[in-house]
This record gives structure tokens, C-alpha cells and sequence, in this order.
């Protein structure tokens, strides 16, 4: 019978045992990977932040209390990771922006190729924000929403609703479309 995660996490806490954290680890890889890869552009990006995850949650370990699950504080470790990420990211740009401006070198608009397929990336970067992350957590991370809640910090009644919503929107996203005769 394998051990809890909380028997894993007593096990790290006192006796420092690496290979109870190392079996956290895998048990948690694929969540965490596939949870910051939907929220990444970058599946690179996506990987780093994920081992960053595994790294801050080694550290911050004695702070787990087993109050709720394992699985949505580590899912939280790796939101906070990537909301990180994202405000470096835009602190990057915004310092590129003023570059480019003050060489005016302004940069022509990507538009996109018509007839690309449509694909569910595409469709997640439709939703805003809040949507996006929990509908995420939900499908992809088969999260509960009380781990949703545990993870973003927004309230339950909030989750349930971006978590409708963005269903909503990703149905009619990928609803066929009617053409016009």
C-alpha cells in the first residue's frame, strides 16, 4: 500500500527523507506540467515554471499544515509561479515597448493566417483570466473546486461561475458555425 501524501510530507518534514519527496514529485508531475503548460504560451517556459513549483514547495514543505489537500497547495505553489512569471513577462515587454519607441522602430502587427485550425490553446487564450485558470484546474487537473478555491484564493461561488462561463464560452467556441447561403 503506498503511503498518503501526508505521510510523505511527515516523512520529509522529519526525517528529511529525499525519496518521499522525490514520490510527491512524480505523483504530482503530470498535474502540474499539464496545468502550467495550458497557462503558458510556452511549453519551455511551462517546464521551467513546473520545476521551479517542485523547488519552492520543497522549501516552503514545513509550512504545509495538511489542512487541505496536497494536491491543491502544490497546484497553488504553481499558479503563484506562473502569475510571477507573467508580471516579469509583462515588465519585459513594457521595457521593450519603450525601446522600440525610442529607436522608432515600430513593430508591424502579427496577423493571424485565415483557415488556421482551431485548437483548445487557442480557445483557452479566448477566455479571461480567472476563467481561464480555474476551467484549467477543473478539466485539465481534474481539481475539485474546493481545491480550485484553495489554489486561486477567489471564493467558491466565484470558481463555480468562471468555471460555467468558460465552459459556456468553449462550447459555443467549438460549435460548428453556419454559413451563410
Amino acid at each position: 500500500m503506498e503511503p498518503s501524501d501526508d505521510e510523505l510530507v511527515m516523512l520529509v518534514k522529519v526525517a528529511s527523507d529525499q525519496a518521499a519527496f522525490s514520490q510527491l514529485v512524480r505523483r504530482y508531475q503530470a498535474i502540474v506540467r499539464g496545468l502550467l503548460m495550458r497557462l503558458c504560451a510556452n511549453h519551455a517556459e511551462a517546464d521551467d515554471l513546473a520545476q521551479d513549483t517542485f523547488i519552492k514547495a520543497h522549501e516552503k514543505l514545513a509550512s504545509y499544515q495538511g489542512d487541505n489537500r496536497f494536491k491543491g497547495w502544490i497546484c497553488k505553489i504553481a499558479y503563484t509561479e506562473f502569475l510571477q512569471s507573467a508580471r516579469k513577462r509583462k515588465s519585459r515587454a513594457r521595457l521593450l515597448e519603450r525601446y522600440r519607441a525610442e529607436q522608432d522602430d515600430e513593430a508591424q502587427p502579427v496577423s493571424e493566417t485565415a483557415g488556421m485550425s482551431q485548437d483548445l490553446d487557442r480557445a483557452l487564450g479566448e477566455l479571461k483570466g480567472d476563467e481561464r485558470i480555474c476551467v484549467v484546474m477543473c478539466y485539465a487537473c481534474s481539481m475539485s473546486h474546493g481545491d480550485i478555491v484553495e489554489a486561486t484564493g477567489l471564493p467558491l461561488g466565484t470558481v463555480k461561475s468562471h468555471i460555467n462561463r468558460g465552459r459556456a464560452k468553449l462550447k459555443a467556441y467549438f460549435a460548428p458555425k453556419e454559413v451563410a447561403a
